[in-house]
């Protein structure tokens, strides 16, 4: 028996030798530290490159803002920054526009998106569901500009013609096609979450007696909300950050309707008041910090989402903790 055991040689093979030089031990230690210090690098160069940006926006708004003052930017809806007489640079109406559009977006994108992904997790089979995902996620790469000429080409006319409104290029318009882009990334990350919670939670609810639709709804759902809210804030963020099709679709109309939810009017958003008017500006002049005072707005406002998220985030992780 001891024979038999000694020809089968060794159970594994180690290219490494159990017992180090203080040469490679040495050497080791350094690749690690060097391995820690690429890492470092890398993220504390993005956190540097974000930081620069917001200091290379802030510092070209800080002139209009010591003109002008932030009274008339945070309490008028007027915007003519042009007029050579007395220019207006209220933003309300600005504001106003990138909300609503984000808000029609996510009101569209956000239970098509949650739905389809618990869909392919848990409905189809699993063949269909490794076909139709790399569909959906090529879907995110179409250029916005596609969906810009969509939305006016085709869109904006059937509303016309169909719905009977005034214009096609609206509020309704921008955030249909919105949600159409937005729609992939909720999908693609929160089926991703779901498909992670795993088997074992699954099969656990059905052993307790409950239904599919209880297993999804009670269990699977909850356990994968953390997902879930990073997909609606992935998703939300690709809206409010949209620059192309907004400034194609919604009309640019610098208003807040009346009534205010009526989203079959033109308005204008942020990041299309940035690009349509960036170009024709002169640098240096008060209309071309404005702009840069827009620009800040807009990501103090995605910031603040961020926080907020992450805030919300924290609290459901502290309570998921505590029930378990």
């Amino acid at each position: 028996m001891s024979q038999a055991i000694q020809s089968e040689g060794p159970a594994a093979e180690f290219t490494r030798p159990l017992l180090l030089t203080p040469g490679a031990d040495r050497a080791g230690w350094l690749a690690a530290k060097a391995g820690r210090a690429a890492l470092l690098l890398v993220a504390g160069a993005s956190v540097v490159a974000v930081l620069l940006i917001f200091f290379f926006i802030a510092r070209e708004a800080i002139p209009f803002f010591q003109e002008r003052g932030l009274g008339e930017a945070a309490s008028s809806t007027h915007w003519y920054p042009e007029d050579a007489t007395a220019p207006q640079f209220g933003m309300l109406a600005l504001i106003y526009g990138s909300v609503s559009v984000t808000v029609g977006a996510l009101i569209l994108a956000v239970p098509l998106g949650i739905l389809a992904a618990v869909v392919l997790s848990d409905i189809v089979p699993f063949a269909v569901r490794q076909c139709v995902k790399p569909v959906i996620e090529l879907l995110a790469a179409i250029p916005s500009v596609a969906f810009g000429v969509f939305a006016v080409k085709v869109l904006a006319p059937l509303m016309q013609e169909r719905l009977g409104l005034p214009t096609g290029t609206n509020a309704l318009n921008a955030s249909f096609v919105l949600a159409l882009m937005a729609t992939p990334t909720i999908v693609s990350v929160a089926e991703d979450s779901i498909w992670a919670v795993g088997r074992e939670l699954r099969e656990a609810s059905y052993a307790c007696g409950a239904t599919r639709a209880e297993t999804l709804l009670k269990v699977v759902l909850p356990a994968a909300h953390n997902g879930v809210i990073a997909a609606i804030v992935l998703g939300m963020m690709r809206a409010i950050g949209e620059t192309m099709l907004v400034w194609m679709a919604s009309g640019n109309a610098c208003q807040v309707p009346a009534p205010w939810w009526d989203l079959s009017q033109s308005v204008r958003t942020l990041t299309a008041t940035v690009a349509g008017e960036m170009g024709e500006t002169a640098r240096g002049s008060l209309h071309y910090h404005s702009l840069f005072a827009v620009a800040l707005v807009l990501l103090v406002f995605s910031l603040g989402l961020n926080l907020l998220t992450e805030r919300l985030l924290s609290k459901a992780r502290k309570s998921a903790g505590a029930h378990a």
